[in-house]
């Protein structure tokens, strides 16, 4: 309104000078009331904007973002999504979904595998492994306490509780549970009490960290698989470590007997293409009986020369139990031996190829239940698929001085198995 009566009291003021043109003069009136009518629908427009207090249209919102930034609204802005890892802290929670298809082409009328645990259904599809994990690490310089907890299920879980003495239960399905505390000794004395998997051995339970998708003899006879009391271990340096184990024995949350067993641990890592592990352990392990010891040797031994190639050699060596004949009458001490030799090599950053190949002696039928000799070969493929999908294809044969295998109903020395594994991973940490 201001800005048209300007505008006329200036046209009043050109009227009066001689020398202007009429025509121009209806020009700049017709030019004016067109001025005026907007500025009256822009005037318009603001209140009505006001008294709704509603959101800009479009076309002003566009002009606005042109000209001066719109003051930032706190309580209007979204709050930013918050992932998995923010929200859990300093606890992980990570696990694996491991479902295989196997094929022995021996066709076993008990449709198992023979010496074979984790692995141990053939011509049919199995379930190996689900885990779920919980995981806090001690930190000197926010808490020095933390702990871990994996529970599984499936036919890992099986074949690794089976034998406690103190039953299945819940046990059945806790892989580990103990809690750490790290001691302020020199650079660090983490302790863990609880149950935990045990340090012997070129192979874990989980496939996936594993460079076959079987686990192989001396995994699952040469060794045990847990222990249930305490660790300590020092780290002088990243290239020297020392472990201490004191606990009920092997395989059992309750002790079988009244003794006790120890252990002793040194890790040698002078590179990043060398590392020696070298593990001991000693204790009573037979129900009811505390004088006869076993005694466990394990070494591995890891070179990787180049970035695509790596290779392991793994050993054991076990004596101490005796059979018992009865009416206090003992045989002299088992042994068994072992010998594991594995190849990997990386064609690319998502695909690998790996070879294993084992010796296993059991010549008083002590771990295995038949006094033999066994041979195993393995090789297999490996691709990663969308990120979270390992898949893993596998042939072995395993082969023996004596008929341990079946082909039908009858029994053989040897057997041919072929497996299609895959294994879906999950990690809280992948949405920090």
């Amino acid at each position: 309104m201001m800005v048209a009566s300007l505008l006329l009291i200036a046209l009043a003021s050109a009227e009066d000078q001689p020398g202007v043109n009429p025509p121009l003069d209806e020009a700049l009136r017709r030019r004016v009331l067109e001025l005026e009518t907007e500025v009256k629908e822009l005037h318009a427009e603001m209140l009505a904007l006001k008294t709704s207090g509603g959101a800009t249209s479009a076309p002003a919102a566009a002009v606005q973002s042109n000209l001066v930034p719109p003051a930032s609204d706190a309580s209007a802005a979204p709050s930013p999504t918050n992932s998995l890892g923010s929200l859990l802290g300093p606890t992980v929670i990570s696990g694996f979904v491991d479902v295989y298809y196997g094929q022995n082409f021996n066709n076993p009328a008990t449709q198992a595998n023979g010496l074979r645990f984790f692995d141990a259904a053939s011509n049919q599809f199995g379930l190996n492994l689900v885990e779920l994990v919980a995981d806090k690490a001690p930190d000197p310089n926010n808490s020095r306490t933390g702990y871990r907890i994996a529970l599984g299920f499936g036919q890992a879980m099986n074949a690794v509780n089976g034998s406690d003495p103190g039953g299945l239960g819940f046990s059945q399905y806790l892989k580990e549970a103990y809690f750490s505390y790290l001691a302020p000794v020199g650079k660090g004395l983490q302790v863990d009490v609880g149950k935990f998997v045990t340090p012997h051995g070129a192979e874990v339970i989980e496939t996936k960290d594993n460079w076959n998708y079987s686990r192989g003899i001396l995994f699952s006879y040469a060794i045990p698989y847990y222990h249930f009391g305490m660790r300590a271990k020092y780290a002088f340096n990243d290239k020297y470590s020392l472990t201490g184990f004191f606990v009920n024995g092997w395989n059992n949350i309750v002790d079988n007997n009244t003794g006790k067993t120890y252990g002793v641990g040194f890790a040698w890592n002078p590179n990043k293409k060398f590392a020696v592990i070298q593990n001991y352990m000693a204790g009573p392990e037979q129900t009811g009986l505390n004088s006869h010891w076993r005694q466990l040797s394990d070494t591995v031994i890891t070179y990787s020369p180049t970035r695509k190639l790596s290779f392991i050699v793994n050993g054991d060596y076990g004596r101490g139990d005796r059979i018992d004949f009865g009416e206090g009458v003992f045989s002299k001490p088992v042994f068994w031996t072992g010998v594991a030799a594995y190849a990997r090599y990386a064609v690319n950053s998502s695909s690998a190829f790996s070879a294993r190949f084992e010796h296993y002696d059991d010549p008083d039928g002590f771990t295995t239940g038949t006094a033999q000799h066994l041979n195993g070969f393995t090789t297999t493929f490996e691709q990663l698929m969308a990120h979270h999908i390992i898949s893993r294809v596998e042939f072995r044969r395993d082969m023996s001085n004596q008929p341990t295998f079946l082909k039908g109903v009858n029994p053989v020395t040897a057997q041919n198995t072929l497996t299609a594994g895959l294994v879906f991973t999950f990690d809280s940490r992948e949405g920090k």
